[in-house]
C-alpha cells in the first residue's frame, strides 16, 4: 500500500495563500505518480490537518501510515510542538518529516529574483515571517548567507513580524545595503505565497526607497515540488521513485 502524503500548510485569511497551496498540491501529485496527495492546514483554512488525519480511511498499519510533510520554511513551534501533538492525538501511525525548508530553496529564491530582473548593482533583502524560536530564525539567516554566496552580493534579512518601531528593521537593512554599494534594493520573499506579511515588508520598503525590485514568492517552483517529494521518498524509502519536475 502506497502511503498517503498529507501536506500541511500554515493557513492564512488571505485567499491567495490557499490558491497557491492548492497549486503546489497539484504539482506534487503530478510529480509522485500513484501517490494520493492531500492538502491540509494548521489554522485559518480548511481542511484542518487533524480532521484530515482523523478522516483517512481505515486503520493503517504502522509501516503504511500517512506521511505528513509540513510546507513550512523553518522548524519552529508548529513543527516541534503543534503538529506532533495533533498527529499523536489523531493519527499516531503517521510519520512527520522535516519541514520543506530543510531542503535548501536558495536556487528557487535566486530564480525568482532573476525572473524579476535582478541587476548587478542590486542589494537584496530576504524577507521571512520570523519566529519565537531562535533556531528557526537562524535557519533563515543561513539561507541569506547561501543566497549571498550564490548571487555574489550582500543579502540582509528582515522578519515581517519583527519590523520594530517605525519599520526600523527595513531602514537598517537598506542602510547596510547602501553602504555596501547597492544602487537598487531588491526584495526576495522567503514565502510560499504572496499575502499580508509580504505586503507589510513591501509597503515599508516603498516608504523608504523610490526604486525597488520585488521578486515573486516561491510558489510552485520546481525546487519546492522536489523538496516535498524528496522528504516523502525519504520517509517511505522509495529511493527509486522519480522526483518528477513541475513547471514554475
Amino acid at each position: 500500500m502506497t502511503p498517503t502524503l498529507v501536506l500541511v500548510a500554515h493557513g492564512s485569511r488571505d485567499p491567495r495563500f490557499g490558491a497557491t497551496a492548492r497549486r503546489v498540491r497539484d504539482a506534487v501529485a503530478s510529480s509522485l505518480s500513484g501517490v494520493e496527495v492531500v492538502l491540509s492546514y494548521l489554522d485559518l483554512d480548511e481542511p484542518l490537518v487533524g480532521d484530515v488525519l482523523g478522516g483517512l480511511g481505515g486503520p493503517e498499519a504502522s509501516d503504511a501510515g500517512p506521511v505528513v510533510v509540513p510546507m513550512l520554511l523553518s522548524a519552529g513551534y508548529h513543527h516541534k510542538i503543534d503538529l506532533p501533538s495533533i498527529i499523536a492525538s489523531r493519527r499516531p501511525t503517521a510519520r512527520q518529516t522535516d519541514v520543506m525548508g530543510a531542503r535548501s530553496l536558495t536556487g528557487a529564491l535566486a530564480d525568482r529574483l532573476l525572473e524579476a530582473g535582478l541587476g548587478p548593482g542590486d542589494g537584496v533583502i530576504l524577507s521571512a515571517v520570523g519566529s519565537s524560536d531562535p533556531a528557526a530564525d537562524r535557519s533563515v539567516r543561513l539561507r541569506a548567507i547561501e543566497l549571498s554566496t550564490r548571487l555574489h552580493r550582500p543579502v540582509e534579512v528582515v522578519f515581517a513580524t519583527k519590523l520594530g518601531p517605525g519599520k526600523r528593521a527595513v531602514a537598517t537593512a537598506v542602510r547596510r545595503l547602501r553602504a555596501g554599494g547597492a544602487h537598487r534594493i531588491a526584495l526576495s520573499p522567503y514565502f510560499l505565497s504572496a499575502g499580508l506579511l509580504t505586503e507589510r515588508v513591501e509597503s515599508a520598503l516603498d516608504a523608504l526607497v523610490d526604486d525597488t525590485l520585488v521578486a515573486g514568492p516561491l510558489g510552485t517552483h520546481p525546487d519546492v515540488v522536489n523538496a516535498i517529494g524528496s522528504l516523502y521518498r525519504s520517509a517511505v524509502g522509495y529511493r527509486a521513485m522519480p522526483a518528477g519536475h513541475a513547471a514554475s
